[in-house]
């Protein structure tokens, strides 16, 4: 493929050779496509995170003993408690008495 010099270049070569970029990529992803719908198979493409679903201990507590992990929206009693002026701290559980989890060892 031939080296362009592209400080020579004025404004509209530029994007006259950003125009023949982009129509030769479509083309290419087009024949790469229609390669893989011959031989059977769909692009996969990840729809989830790792993390979903996955259970995580609380951070924090309630007075009546409710629990929210800090994961998605904020429950009615913890935005109740923060309009009325408190702090999310007050809220946090005290975890310096629990033992922490161990790490498990990678499979080999």
């Amino acid at each position: 493929m031939a080296k362009v010099n592209l400080t020579g270049m004025n404004a509209e070569a530029l994007i006259s050779l950003r125009k023949q970029v982009d129509e030769r990529l479509a083309e290419l992803r087009t024949e790469l496509e229609k390669q893989l719908a011959a031989l059977g198979g769909q692009p996969k493409r990840k729809t989830s995170s790792s993390l979903r679903g996955r259970k995580v201990p609380p951070k924090y507590r309630s007075p009546s003993g409710e629990t929210w992990a800090g994961r998605g929206a904020r429950p009615k009693w913890m935005v109740e408690a923060l309009k009325k002026g408190k702090k999310l701290e007050n809220f946090l559980i005290d975890k310096s008495g629990h033992k922490g989890r161990r790490k498990r060892r990678s499979k080999r």
